[in-house]
């Protein structure tokens, strides 16, 4: 008897330990799938032609070409997030709804351009990139990079950062990465930095090179968050003559410390 009795308590705690290691299992799967944010992507990519030949040196044609690539997330918030920034900053007095919207619209443009100039003998170009420069589980940040030609002494382009929030679905700005009241101080820091890197005094005039509004170093809203720190980009115009390009500037996060919030991402401890 107490042989029998021993073998029912024995399969007593086997079948609650089963039962508690399946009720374990089921609770860390279903923790993981509330807080694991899919950032896979792909990169696609629009492009559109014009019909209108162009004859150009050594009797070659060419034609007008419109290109635009961009990551295609499995998250579709995060795509509809890139299509509706890239047709904003390419907005030019017209709506533009997807990326063959705006693809179309300047072929369209250069074939009316074409047909009243029809001894213009040159081709226009787009080639429009959205490229992620970086992919955490709690920040994404994007290149979209616009180089087009519509005649002139030399192409057009801009390159503009975006910062994403992948879990809450929303844009990051500068402000909600700094403390109130903080902008002053992280100019000051970023003048400094500026300087070195132009080889300026501390005192010299930014009068005589620059395009600073009033002659005084700003910081503009165009910035990334790499392993080194936080990154701006002036664009070419945007501080200096179109033949320097683009600026770039970055804050070390050593020397954000006293501005950034204690739980954004300018704290490297996240």
């Amino acid at each position: 008897m107490k042989n029998a009795a021993m073998k029912k308590l024995a399969l007593l705690f086997l079948s609650l330990s089963f039962i508690a290691c399946q009720n374990e299992k089921k609770t860390i799967s279903s923790s993981d799938q509330v807080n694991e944010t899919d950032l896979s992507f792909k990169y696609d990519s629009v492009k559109v032609s014009s019909n209108v030949l162009v004859k150009g040196n050594e009797n070659l044609t060419d034609t007008t070409k419109a290109v635009i690539s961009y990551p295609v997330f499995s998250d579709q918030k995060i795509n509809q997030f890139i299509e509706q920034k890239v047709m904003k900053f390419a907005n030019e007095g017209e709506h533009y709804a997807t990326y063959n919207d705006f693809a179309s619209s300047f072929i369209k443009n250069f074939d009316a351009f074409s047909k009243e100039n029809k001894e213009y003998g040159q081709t226009w170009f787009l080639d429009a990139k959205v490229k992620v420069e970086e992919q955490h589980p709690q920040y994404l940040s994007f290149l979209i990079t616009f180089v087009n030609y519509e005649g002139g002494a030399h192409p057009n382009s801009s390159f503009t950062y975006l910062n994403y929030d992948p879990q809450n679905h929303q844009e990051i700005l500068l402000d909600s990465l700094i403390n109130p009241g903080s902008m002053p101080e992280l100019t000051a820091i970023a003048e400094k930095i500026f300087r070195k890197n132009e080889k300026l005094s501390p005192t010299a005039s930014l009068k005589d090179n620059y395009f600073f509004e009033n002659d005084k170093f700003s910081l503009n809203q165009n910035f990334s968050i790499n392993k080194k720190g936080l990154k701006f980009l002036y664009n070419p115009y945007e501080i200096k003559a179109y033949a320097y390009g683009i600026t770039e500037l970055v804050i070390p996060f050593a020397d954000l410390k006293d501005v950034a919030k204690p739980n954004s991402l300018l704290n490297p401890a996240n």
